[in-house]
């Protein structure tokens, strides 16, 4: 879905999950007074750890427990997160006249194609490594700069375009230890955020990365039997790592968002159960460690 902003969301947001959506500006409401018969989520068939079509993603999970709080049965509107998600899912309208979708689960706050509720999470950008490799001493990013000279010269990091990371690697003086570069999106919109970084981690192609934090847990969680140490990064005066995460509906449906804010207060603590279960790491609104 792609902090989406997330680095002022430019940098951060073109995040794994790049939603690089394009589309007008403008966005018209739903008829005053139309009764809700579903939860309508606009949403990406094939995008773990977020959401797919068999409905294992964790905004999947929290769109049902919004519906049950509502009393309403879950459909979605399935599309890839790229270019034109927005257009053909929370604007796109069916024969009818009717919107195809009314809610995308997973926007950075402030995006710009829709009006979104405070955040329901923050999380952060993580350091990523396999242990048993020589670098089970790193337990801070800051421990990279500590290792023996040649040690450090030899560590190869794999990096998607636009991710923090590399601002990370630029202050501290190890951007020439970036040695594979990944696109924010594959061509292929099956090839899930983060895939390709995690299959070069796990055949020692690369040694590090940068994961925003939904994908490192579930990098965790899709590998149980490997050693895989995910270290959250604290954001920085002049380099910001975290990001908060909203609900996203159309401009002009004040009531709508008002009413989803709402159920979100209310069930703020199933909502940190079913994060923490799917290992997210979670900062609060500074940035800092939950």
């Amino acid at each position: 879905m792609t902090e989406r902003s997330r680095a002022g969301l430019g940098t951060a947001w073109c995040l794994a999950f790049a939603l690089a959506i394009a589309g007008t500006c403008a966005l018209t409401g739903t008829a005053a007074g139309a009764e809700r018969t579903a939860f309508k989520v606009c949403a990406d068939a094939h995008y773990l750890p977020w959401s797919n079509d068999r409905q294992e993603g964790f905004e999947n999970r929290i769109a049902a427990l919004l519906a049950g709080e509502l009393g309403l049965p879950v459909e979605y509107t399935w599309f890839p997160q790229r270019m034109g998600f927005i257009r053909n899912t929370l604007r796109g309208r069916d024969e009818d006249g009717t919107y195809k979708c009314d809610v995308v689960m997973g926007l950075p706050k402030g995006f710009e194609l829709a009006t979104t509720t405070d955040p329901y999470y923050w999380s952060t950008y993580a350091l990523v490594f396999v242990e048993g490799r020589g670098l089970d001493a790193v337990r801070a990013p800051a421990d990279l700069l500590t290792l023996d000279p040649a040690q450090r010269e030899a560590l190869r990091f794999g990096l998607a375009e636009r991710n923090p990371g590399t601002l990370w690697l630029a202050k501290y003086g190890l951007l020439d230890r970036l040695t594979k570069a990944y696109a924010s999106q594959h061509g292929d919109p099956n090839v899930q955020p983060g895939q390709l970084e995690q299959e070069d981690l796990l055949a020692g192609t690369i040694d590090l990365t940068f994961m925003w934090g939904p994908i490192a847990g579930h990098f965790v969680r899709s590998n149980p039997d490997i050693p895989i140490r995910v270290i959250p990064m604290e954001s920085e005066a002049d380099l910001r790592l975290h990001f908060g995460i909203s609900v996203g509906v159309r401009f002009g449906e004040p009531d709508w968002k008002a009413e989803l804010q709402a159920l979100l207060d209310a069930k703020a603590a199933a909502i940190e159960s079913i994060l923490r279960e799917h290992g997210v790491p979670l900062v609060d609104g500074n940035g800092r460690l939950l």
